[in-house]
């Protein structure tokens, strides 16, 4: 049985509130031993900073697997998405080189 998308939004939301607390518990113990001090509030300001990218990590994720639950279409569904031909090729077969994205 398939994940809904509202069901993979849940699992990525709960997902990244238990990694924010890890990661603000962790910034507290290890942040010290680099010599940077900073108050809670600076520690959930920069915990924060990476919630969304973290949201959307997860979410993006769990749709390409429950996309493609077939192993080889996941790595099909990365080629395409990570390799394109060059824009810039001569046609000179430069074109059949993959260009990853940035």
């Amino acid at each position: 049985m398939k994940q809904s998308r509202a069901m993979s939004l849940v699992e990525a939301v709960a997902n990244v509130v238990v990694g924010y607390v890890l990661a603000i518990a962790t910034q507290i113990v290890v942040f010290p031993w680099f010599g940077i001090e900073t108050g809670l509030a600076e520690h959930l300001t920069i915990g924060l900073a990476f919630v969304g990218v973290s949201l959307v990590r997860g979410y993006v994720l769990r749709r390409l697997f429950e996309r493609g639950r077939c192993p080889q279409t996941v790595v099909d569904l990365l080629r395409r998405w990570c390799f394109t031909p060059a824009p810039e090729a001569s046609g000179c077969g430069e074109d059949e080189q993959p260009r990853r994205h940035p």
